[in-house]
């Protein structure tokens, strides 16, 4: 099943509620078949942004949304040909699984044998044929979360829109759901925007990010740029864990309390000492010899993650530093360590 796609485009789009700046004049393009992920903590403006393109919220005055080359900020939602799937998922109770996907079709007047496929199609393409004629308060919480993604599609939405899917299921049936739905956008390839504070659901299924804080975009990119190539403090410390080294900065390196490291080229340029800092990701540093490494401290704690060790070691430098090792590794707190870091993975941020 592959369905039509459009791209989206968001100009000067605001919204104050009741005196109140929620969301700053953003401007922003999903390329059509695009899966954009909207990245935040609670409060961000990534739903108000989602609402708008629903056609659930009007922008500010000069605010405009248009799929194509339509303008569609004046449509309502239901003029616009969207599918929506809520946190709550909103099923309707008193149907069963057919008749909740059959809803939309229904409201459209579809034709009854054209319909009747469709809804095959999707019980297929979910894995819900064998529960088809069951009420949805006799399926799991995975289950039910496919019967809203297959009533969304049913009508073959231009755009499908997601607030938060997954939230509500527990820790492993979200990964699991969350690697079929990536499978299942990319089959679909419909132009989708999909909204959440979980980092590793952005990762897996953006084609490109969006991080938001304050009501303002603080960042647009690949979940390669955005992990490793943050723009700002305030993205490097939302996305996955990151180090902190500061000391003072002399010759292409950075002096601090456990040693001397490299810096990145950005930094090298300035020859007067100063005060500088630089930033790394857990797993881009490694042990080493004491004697050799850049940097020396000591083993504060170590928390066993399975596959990985995670370290906390304090005297390296100023900040206690977060360091991932193979699993199998076992050190005990008071240990002296040495810490060297690949100088290309060194992140500078303004």
């Amino acid at each position: 099943m592959k369905l039509a796609s459009i791209p989206i485009t968001l100009t000067r789009c605001a919204k104050t509620f009741r005196g109140t700046r929620v969301l700053e004049p953003l401007d922003l393009s999903i390329g059509a078949g695009e899966t954009l992920v909207l990245l935040g903590p609670s409060g961000c403006g990534k739903t108000t942004t989602l609402r708008m393109i629903a056609g659930l919220e009007q922008p500010d005055t000069g605010g405009r949304v248009a799929f194509g080359d339509e303008d569609v900020t004046a449509l309502p939602i239901e003029k616009r040909q969207v599918g929506m799937v809520f946190q709550s998922y909103a099923l309707f109770p008193n149907l069963t699984v057919r008749g909740n996907i059959h809803y939309g079709l229904k409201i459209r007047r579809v034709q009854a044998d054209v319909a009747n496929e469709r809804v095959d199609e999707l019980l297929a393409m979910m894995r819900l044929t064998d529960h088809a004629d069951k009420p949805v308060d006799q399926l799991s919480g995975g289950q039910r979360q496919r019967v809203a993604l297959a009533r969304a599609l049913a009508p073959q939405p231009r755009v499908l829109l997601l607030d938060e899917p997954l939230t509500a299921l527990d820790a492993r049936l979200r990964d699991t759901l969350r690697s079929e739905m990536n499978a299942l956008l990319r089959e679909l390839g419909i132009t989708t925007v999909y909204v959440t504070h979980d980092q590793a659901e952005a990762m897996e299924l953006g084609d490109r990010i969006v991080v938001m804080s304050a009501g303002r975009i603080e960042q647009i990119g690949t979940p390669r740029e955005i992990y490793y190539r943050p723009a700002n403090r305030t993205v490097a410390q939302f996305v996955g864990t990151i180090n902190r080294v500061s000391g003072q900065a002399r010759d292409g390196k950075l002096a601090t309390t456990g040693g001397v490291i490299p810096l990145p080229p950005t930094h090298a340029t300035r020859l007067s000492p100063h005060d500088d800092e630089v930033f790394f990701r857990p797993e881009d540093a490694w042990l080493a010899d004491p004697q050799s490494a850049q940097l020396r401290g000591i083993v504060e704690a170590a928390a066993f993650l399975g596959e990985r060790t995670r370290l906390t070691i304090r005297e390296a430098a100023p900040d206690d530093l977060i360091v991932d090792v193979a699993g199998r590794i076992e050190l005990a707190r008071g240990t002296p360590v040495g810490i060297s870091i690949a100088k290309e993975a060194l992140i500078a941020l303004a």
